[in-house]
C-alpha cells in the first residue's frame, strides 16, 4: 500500500517520540506523513456564540496549533523533504485514527507512563486499531535501537506479519530473528518463498518454549518486534488482541501489530 503513515498527535513527550518514528517510517517507505489530532466534541454547556467543538475559543485553537507545529518541526528534523499534512478531526482518538488508517500504509501511536506502569496511549488504542483497522499499527516504546535486528514472533498462519517483518528487516538492513515453538521447525511454513524474495536478509531462528520470557530477552537489543494479531473472524494460529497486548507489556522496544483475517 502506498498510503501515508498516520500518527496521532497529542502534544505529549511520548506522542512526539511517535512522530519521530512515524517520520522515519514514512521516509523509508517513500510516502507522506499525516499528523492527526483528535478534537473531542464538548457536549456540555458552552457560552453563547461559541462553537461546541471549541468551547475555549482561541485558547483551544492555539493549543491544537502548537501541538501540530511542534510535531511538524520534529518530523522535519528527522526527514526534511517529507510531504506532511496536518489534520484536526472531531472525535475520540481511537475513532479518528481508525478512520484515517483506512487509506494508510501504517498507523503509529505512542505509550505513556501511568503510576509507574507502561501502558498504551489512551489505553486500548493500539489493540482496537489492530483488531478493527486495515493496516499495521506501530506502537513506539522502549529504546530506539537503530542497529539491532527485527524480531518476528512466528505464528504459522500469520503470513502478513511474516511478510511485514521481512520487508522491515530488508529496509533497515538488519537480521531477522524468528522466535518459534520447537515443534514448528523454525517456522518454515510461514517463511516459505520469502527467503528468495529477500535474499539479503539473514534469518536467525530461535526455538523457544517460554515466549514472553524469550521476547523480553531478545527485544533488549532489537529495534522492532513484529507480531500477527487476529481480527474478527481471522484465521486460527494468529495471536489474539489480548496476547498482542501481553507482548507489548514484555517487549523492550517498539512493536508492530499486523492484522490478519477479515474485518
Amino acid at each position: 500500500m502506498n498510503g501515508p503513515v498516520v500518527v496521532g498527535v497529542d502534544g505529549s513527550p511520548s506522542g512526539l517520540a511517535a512522530v519521530d518514528a512515524a517520520a522515519r517510517e514514512a521516509e523509508r517507505r517513500g510516502v507522506g506523513l499525516e499528523l492527526a489530532h483528535a478534537l473531542v466534541w464538548s457536549w456540555g454547556p458552552v457560552p453563547a456564540g461559541v462553537a461546541p467543538w471549541d468551547p475555549d475559543g482561541v485558547r483551544q485553537r492555539d493549543r491544537v496549533n502548537e501541538a501540530l507545529t511542534d510535531a511538524e518541526w520534529r518530523a522535519r528534523k528527522v526527514a526534511p523533504e517529507l510531504v506532511i499534512t496536518r489534520d484536526v478531526l472531531v472525535g475520540e482518538a481511537v475513532s479518528v485514527l481508525e478512520r484515517e488508517e483506512r487509506a494508510a500504509s501504517l498507523a503509529v501511536v505512542g505509550t505513556h507512563r501511568v503510576r509507574g506502569l507502561r501502558r498504551l496511549l489512551l489505553g486500548s488504542t493500539a489493540g482496537h486499531l489492530s483488531a478493527h483497522g486495515s493496516c499495521p499499527v506501530l506502537v513506539v516504546r522502549g529504546s530506539q535501537n537503530g542497529t539491532g535486528p527485527v524480531v518476528l514472533v512466528d505464528m504459522a498462519a500469520a503470513r502478513g506479519a511474516t511478510e511485514f517483518a521481512f520487508a522491515e528487516a530488508a529496509e533497515r538492513g538488519v537480521d531477522l530473528v524468528v522466535l518459534h515453538h520447537p515443534a514448528r521447525r523454525s517456522g518454515t511454513g510461514s517463511l516459505s518463498g520469502l527467503r528468495e524474495r529477500y535474499p539479503d536478509v539473514t534469518v536467525r531462528s530461535r526455538p523457544v518454549r517460554r515466549r514472553h520470557r524469550a521476547l523480553a530477552e531478545t527485544s533488549v537489543g532489537a529495534q522492532l518486534v513484529v507480531v500477527g494479531v487476529r481480527r474478527r473472524n481471522g484465521a486460527t494460529g494468529v495471536l489474539s488482541v489480548q496476547e498482542g497486548r501481553a507482548i507489548l507489556r514484555y517487549s523492550h522496544c517498539s512493536v508492530a501489530l499486523v492484522p490478519s483475517g477479515k474485518v
